[in-house]
Parts: structure tokens; C-alpha cells; sequence
């Protein structure tokens, strides 16, 4: 069933519909949940995080218009979302020393690289900014940026450049990463 079929059956709720989605893009949907957390989740979690990804597409079928774009991004975010979740509920004793790093010393530590991270992107030119989080926050692809921007391709990657070697620079100056 072509996907366009298979979404405006879902609409009207068919659970078929949504059950020959599932079939043919659970491989996918678990492929992009592996690639975004890495081994950090069991094979149950991430059955887990790609059910709820074709539960929200069952609940939010009609705001959708691309379903396998829709599906990658909704498993990259529940994704990163189970993951905060699970690293949240886990016990004081098991925080306590991992390789002989604690795992709430790596958090402080993350968080201070977070903040350094923010206040260099923030440094950015608004549009090198907006470029920059468009690419590596919000995953688009250049090809996005081009068409929403109607900059040219050559002018995005070198914004992107020029971000990512201005973040570099700022970071080093700051020595948060130990350069």
C-alpha cells in the first residue's frame, strides 16, 4: 500500500492501515532509535519507544504529511526522551562509581559543557545561529534549509562551516573540553 493510501486510511481509522505501516517501518523506526541512543537502551526499551512512536502516529495522523520523516523524528525525539527517563529513575546506589567515574560527576560535567555549548551558539550571528540549530538541532538537511531559506546551498554549508569553526574556537578559548 503506498504510504499516502496507508496515512488517509489511518485517518479514518483504520487499524489495518496502521498495522501494514507498522510492518513494513518497524525495522526503520528501531534502526533510528538504535542510531540516535546508541546501546544504551535493552531490545525491550526499544520496542518500547518505536510502540509509542506508531501509537503517536495513530493519535496524530492527521497533522502529519510526510510519514517516513515524520516517523524518524518522532523516533529520534522518543528516543532521547526514553532515555532521559531512564537515566532519571535510576538509583542513588547505582550513581555511585562506574570505571571509577560517577555518573553524577559526568552529569555536572555535561551540564557545564551544555552551557558552554549554549553560550557559543548563542555568540553566533542570528543567521549562522538559526542555520546552525536548524541543521544539528532540529536535523534538517541542508536541502531543508535551502528550500525554507531560499539561501543557496553553497551559502548554508559555508554557514554551517563558519558555525561549527566559530563554536570550535569559542569552545577551546574556554577549555571546557580539556582541548
Amino acid at each position: 500500500m503506498i504510504d499516502s493510501i496507508a496515512l488517509s486510511a489511518v485517518r479514518r481509522g483504520s487499524e489495518d492501515a496502521l498495522g501494514q505501516i507498522i510492518d513494513k517501518y518497524a525495522a526503520y523506526v528501531c534502526v533510528v532509535i538504535r542510531n540516535t541512543i546508541g546501546d544504551s537502551l535493552s531490545h525491550e526499551d526499544v520496542e518500547e519507544t518505536a510502540s509509542d512512536v506508531f501509537f503517536a502516529l495513530w493519535r496524530n495522523a492527521e497533522k502529519m504529511e510526510k510519514l517516513k520523516a515524520w516517523l524518524a523524528a518522532t523516533a529520534r525525539n522518543k528516543a532521547k526522551n526514553k532515555l532521559r527517563e531512564l537515566r532519571s529513575d535510576l538509583p542513588l546506589d547505582e550513581e555511585i562509581a562506574i570505571d571509577g567515574i560517577s555518573v553524577i560527576e559526568d552529569t555536572v560535567i555535561s551540564s557545564e559543557e551544555q552551557r558552554a555549548v549554549k553560550e557559543a551558539i548563542l555568540a553566533m550571528d542570528t543567521l549562522d545561529r538559526e542555520i546552525f540549530l536548524r541543521h544539528y538541532y532540529d536535523s534538517q538537511t541542508v536541502a531543508t534549509i535551502v528550500a525554507e531559506t531560499g539561501m543557496t546551498e553553497a551559502a548554508v554549508r559555508k554557514r554551517l562551516m563558519r558555525g561549527k569553526k566559530k563554536l570550535r574556537a569559542i569552545l577551546n578559548n574556554q577549555e571546557v573540553f580539556g582541548s
